[in-house]
């Protein structure tokens, strides 16, 4: 696998039950993506902000079940 699909070791930690030799960007963003916005930290949101336009998270909205404090900071922040 090319080191460009691979994920960053600070996004890592995320994914602890996944085979991280099969996960990668190219084939998993929509994963990767909501994982993130559930559960990530300052910054894997930072990183995710830089690989995905404000609009394609946006969808993701309604597919996440998200907590109430991971909701709230996704809603303010797309308002």
């Amino acid at each position: 696998m090319s080191r460009l699909t691979q994920l960053p070791p600070e996004i890592t930690k995320y994914f602890w039950g996944d085979d991280l030799n099969e996960l990668n960007w190219e084939e998993h963003r929509d994963y990767i993506s909501k994982k993130i916005m559930e559960q990530g930290d300052g910054k894997a949101v930072k990183w995710l902000l830089n690989k995905v336009d404000k609009k394609t998270l946006q969808s993701f909205l309604s597919d996440v079940k998200m907590s109430k404090k991971s909701a709230n900071f996704w809603s303010l922040y797309f308002s």
